[in-house]
């Protein structure tokens, strides 16, 4: 059971790890959304998907091991939670302790990691309706109002401002 307990330690770790380095990715990811830099945008989230294939890896090997310790403590997986598990361990006090150390480490990461896509939702959200705004006004004006040009007759001539434009077959909107 020692054993088992190292193991899961060791993976809560390097998966709290990839956390605080997915933490660092996202918050340099920032000020590229800002600035609207899509190369770095492009390495970055480059790096994130490697980070969350990791993750991912890590993840895969701590229900295996989770898995194993229901095993010997005769528990249904789907019921041995981190925070059952650290209860569970009341007669072990050590492995407790570090049990919940990790865990309290992997909460407040994960809830950091959330923050900041938050954020960054936001601010891809923003610019994405700014791209909107932008075409909406480049299609204005494509069909600019007439003037106010009258031939000799006294008859409306129909000009429109901005010259001729030709209406593309680009639709936003598809």
């Amino acid at each position: 059971m020692a054993s088992l307990m190292e193991n899961l330690l060791d993976i809560l770790n390097k998966e709290c790890d990839e956390y605080e380095t997915l933490v660092e990715l996202s918050s340099r990811k920032t000020p590229v959304l800002v600035t609207g830099n899509i190369e770095e945008l492009e390495k970055i989230t480059d790096e994130e998907q490697s980070v969350v294939d990791r993750i991912t890896s890590l993840d895969v090997k701590r229900r295996e091991v989770t898995k194993d310790i229901a095993d010997v403590m005769n528990k249904d997986v789907s019921s041995l939670k981190l925070t059952n598990l650290i209860k569970m361990l009341a007669q072990r006090p050590e492995e407790q302790a570090k049990l919940s150390k990790v865990f309290d480490r992997l909460s407040t990461t994960l809830k950091e990691v959330a923050r900041i896509n938050e954020h960054n939702k936001a601010l891809i959200e923003s610019s994405l309706e700014m791209t909107q705004f932008n075409l909406n006004v480049l299609q204005a004006m494509r069909s600019a109002p007439e003037t106010a040009d009258y031939t000799k007759g006294g008859m409306n001539a129909g000009n429109a401002y901005g010259g001729s434009y030709s209406r593309s077959a680009f639709d936003a909107k598809q």
